[in-house]
């Protein structure tokens, strides 16, 4: 893959280094990678383009180390990773294809209960301008529908499920729960019980999440909606 450029600001000054940019990412998503297989140039940079490097003073002063790899690093995880224009374009492109492909497979026209096709559901996000965000698909998903019912009829089955977070749990739980949750109440144990409604199509993805998350503590009940 292509070199890039990484960055960060620190007392007042930029320093760049040149980096791989594939590895450079899975180094700042937390996966297990050497700097020493992500430097492009073994050198700290104020400016790259012009080859001007940055002296051992100033990096012990920012970072407490003159230790180019060690540097590097925190670099890349506390900076910035600059992405070309054709990697966020296709970054786009995928994320497009992923919301698309889930729609058309959980959501229907609330006119007929049948689904809408893929090339509809693309022209209607197209359409409607709906931002898409380097994020999970189910994070934005209920924000997407949204947008895009002002140019086509959808809905997307949903359970709604009450969960009782354990106090010990709840810390982390709670960003998982965000997109999802209804209502909250706080008990007096420090635990946590809300209600959610999850897209019947991330129901099995979400519980592994919680579960996860919890180590299996949580408690669910999928709440049934009363006939009419």
């Amino acid at each position: 893959m292509a070199n890039t450029t990484a960055r960060i600001k620190r007392n007042g000054k930029e320093f760049e280094i040149i980096a791989d940019l594939d590895k450079a990412l899975q180094l700042k998503e937390g996966r297990n990678v050497s700097i020493h297989e992500i430097l492009g140039i073994d050198a700290v940079f104020f400016d790259s383009k012009k080859g001007l490097k940055a002296g051992e003073n100033d990096l012990q002063k920012a970072f407490n180390t003159c230790d180019i790899y060690a540097v590097a690093a925190a670099i890349i995880k506390e900076g910035e990773v600059m992405l070309p224009l054709d990697y966020k374009r296709k970054e786009r492109e995928d994320k497009i294809k992923q919301i698309v492909d889930f729609l058309s497979k959980n959501a229907t026209d609330p006119r007929t209960n049948k689904p809408h096709t893929p090339e509809r559901i693309a022209r209607a996000i197209e359409q409607a301008g709906v931002s898409i965000e380097n994020r999970p698909v189910e994070e934005q998903i209920s924000r997407i529908i949204e947008k895009i019912k002002s140019i086509i009829p959808i809905k997307i089955e949903t359970k709604k499920i009450a969960l009782t977070i354990p106090a010990v749990h709840t810390g982390k739980a709670y960003g998982a729960l965000h997109s999802y949750k209804e209502s909250e109440e706080w008990l007096a144990d420090g635990s946590l019980k809300c209600i959610v409604n999850i897209p019947a199509g991330l129901q099995m993805e979400f519980y592994d999440k919680i579960n996860a998350i919890t180590h299996g503590a949580v408690l669910s009940e999928e709440i049934k909606e009363k006939e009419k």
